[in-house]
């Protein structure tokens, strides 16, 4: 009698962008050996906070710095403390991890920096169940390459039936990955219907902010930009806009709610964020937006943000760190 048990088909391995060194709990280890158990709290319950930070290269020396380093690290202490997560390393040992873990990776190029802190399992004595006390905390930091990877000639997006999750339901101003699902669950809408993001509203119908960015428009002259008492993330990139937007161009900001219809009726969008960068949204539903017009305010802020983290403008040279 012939089996029936199908084969699995080999499957080629895919060249990874993941550079050779993962640091985790205090050792460095080969990523492909970087591993945690299955009954990690954090695998269980999303109980884990984490940051993103780009690495540049500069324009005219071709060295590595990192954009915001401190301030990336101090947001993942500030997140840690809400979820509890203690006997992590100082804000000074994170730095050294960072840089040390980027230097044994030979990192030469524009880069993408992970650093996860996170419950790891339950201490003696403490009984099984859903909570953030009687539990250790892990560590990992994990590097890649990465250059820009939104669409250069900007992106549609669609105002979400999915709801930014609130502030008194998991706090907004901590990168919790828990909380991402409410991203991805949008996320995936909104491309299944033949956009590239969704744009989310909070409980009070305001604009809130993109799956994973913050949202700015430009209407009369203004830049404008949700509150952070909207249930936004606090972006590093958005701070830096602002001061930008600010110094170099003059403009009042507002950081104030903003209703779907004013996002509608906006000259320009566009999104910030460590991963996207200062990426203009062109259409929002059917509305045409005039954000990639010639001499736009997005076009001239997105060029700046390019000239200020690949250190070209040395005011700024402040939030850059150098690796080597």
């Amino acid at each position: 009698m012939p089996s029936t048990t199908k084969s699995i088909p080999e499957t080629k391995p895919i060249s990874s962008p993941h550079h050779e060194w993962v640091f985790l709990n205090g050792e460095y280890v080969p990523s492909g050996n970087a591993s945690v158990p299955i009954t990690t709290q954090a695998f269980n319950y999303g109980t884990a906070v984490f940051e993103g930070i780009r690495g540049y290269v500069g324009k005219h020396n071709n060295e590595l710095n990192i954009f915001r380093l401190n301030d990336h690290i101090e947001r993942l202490l500030s997140s840690a403390k809400i979820l509890s997560l203690n006997n992590l390393p100082t804000a000074e040992e994170l730095e050294k991890s960072i840089l040390s873990l980027l230097k044994r990776n030979g990192a030469m190029t524009d880069c993408y920096i992970r650093p996860i802190a996170y419950k790891q399992h339950l201490l003696p004595g403490t009984n099984f169940g859903v909570k953030l006390s009687g539990q250790s905390s892990g560590l990992s930091i994990n590097s890649l390459a990465m250059g820009a990877y939104t669409k250069t000639q900007g992106i549609n997006c669609t105002i979400s039936s999915w709801q930014r999750v609130s502030d008194n339901s998991i706090p907004a101003r901590a990168k919790i990955t828990g909380s991402y699902v409410n991203s991805a669950l949008a996320m995936e809408a909104a491309q299944k219907n033949g956009f590239d993001d969704a744009i989310m509203l909070n409980a009070k119908g305001h604009v809130a902010e993109a799956t994973t960015s913050n949202v700015f428009i430009v209407k009369d002259g203004k830049l404008i930009t949700p509150s952070i008492n909207d249930h936004i993330l606090e972006g590093i990139t958005r701070k830096s806009i602002i001061a930008l937007a600010r110094s170099h161009f003059g403009l009042p900001v507002e950081e104030r709610s903003i209703l779907p219809s004013e996002l509608l009726s906006a000259q320009e969008c566009f999104l910030t964020g460590t991963g996207v960068e200062v990426t203009p949204v062109i259409q929002i539903d059917h509305q045409k937006l005039k954000t990639n017009q010639k001499n736009s305010l997005t076009i001239r802020l997105k060029e700046l943000y390019s000239k200020v983290v690949r250190g070209e403008l040395s005011e700024f040279k402040k939030w850059l760190t150098p690796l080597y």
